[in-house]
């Protein structure tokens, strides 16, 4: 599971886009904390630590404590907007987690033993369908990465969801089918290859029949001048 992460915030008074506006000029990022049968907290947060924390590459997966007014709040983040021209975050929404609640997320997904896989030795291919699985788990078992063995893998093999060994406690947030993950494939090159060798013998075999058809059309000459 990705460490929990600690982030301070202070309680928001106004709302409003004019309010928001004036916030981010100060270096400040609106926020809210909503869910657990409670009422929306509206906050805001420092606009430098909130992208710190979204430059760990694994803040939208992890536990974040909000501390508040000398409290902390146990949350989830579900998302943050980002201005479409500089990318600075603009607004923050954190899910507030109750005890045993369980939660879903998309966790990345890492290969394992790619040396024991006969197919990538031979110079296939891994091609990477999805990046993440999107999984359902217990909010303090949140997986940090999904490990997925390649062991035995030949080319043209695929690997689907069912292949995988979750973690205790959580499972597939997709139950309608058996996705696949990824899938092992020849390179181009060697497609390439395989084809050219295809044409060439394909010209092979045009060529002896015309050898063939040129010899037989001697030998019919040769009967007619005998007759």
């Amino acid at each position: 599971m990705s460490d929990a992460l600690t982030l301070p915030a202070e309680a928001r008074e106004r709302a409003g886009k004019g309010a928001s506006r004036a916030l981010r000029r100060e270096g400040r990022i609106p926020a809210v904390i909503y869910g657990g049968k409670e009422e929306p907290t509206p906050i805001h947060v420092e606009e430098k630590e909130l992208t710190r924390q979204l430059m760990t590459g694994h803040f939208m997966n992890s536990i974040v404590n909000i501390e508040i007014g000398g409290e902390s709040v146990r949350t989830l983040p579900k998302d943050v907007a980002l201005h479409p021209v500089t990318d600075r975050p603009t607004h923050a929404d954190f899910l507030r987690l109750s005890k045993d609640a369980k939660v879903e997320v998309s966790i990345p997904v890492v290969f394992t033993n790619e040396e024991d896989s006969p197919g990538l030795k031979k110079g296939g291919v891994l091609n990477v369908v999805r990046h993440e699985v999107d999984l359902v788990c217990a909010a303090d078992k949140i997986p940090g990465e999904i490990e997925i063995d390649v062991t035995g893998k030949e080319v043209g093999d695929s690997i689907h969801i069912s292949e995988v060994n979750l973690p205790e406690g959580s499972e597939s947030a997709i139950t309608d089918r058996d996705y696949t993950i990824a899938t092992l494939v020849a390179p181009s090159a060697l497609k390439k290859s395989e084809g050219a060798e295809g044409e060439e013998a394909e010209g092979e075999e045009v060529a002896a029949d015309e050898v063939e058809a040129t010899a037989q059309k001697g030998d019919e000459e040769e009967g007619g001048e005998g007759e």
